[in-house]
């Protein structure tokens, strides 16, 4: 039987989003905005942020300062199981 190994996939970059959040807009709400404008978005101050792999999530966490950059501190991790899961699928 021939060695399933994935370790080659190790290397592999992909690219992580952390999402504040989002919001469904009209067109003509959207071609409005200008400098200044606000957009209000669907999670509530203080929320979790979603951390998202190719359009899966794959933890959550709460927005960090290190360095004068943004970061985020991971509050809850999906197991490694489930994330190769989610990526295969993807």
């Amino acid at each position: 039987m021939m060695n399933r190994s994935i370790d080659f996939l190790y290397d592999v970059k992909l690219e992580v989003s952390v999402v504040l959040g989002s919001t469904r807009m009209l067109i003509r709400d959207l071609l409005s905005l200008d400098a200044g404008s606000i957009v209000e978005l669907n999670k509530l101050a203080g929320e979790s942020l979603d951390v998202i792999v190719n359009d899966k999530v794959i933890a959550r966490g709460e927005a960090v300062v290190i360095n004068d950059k943004f970061g985020v501190r991971l509050t809850e991790v999906i197991s490694p199981n489930e994330r190769a899961l989610q990526l295969r699928d993807s």
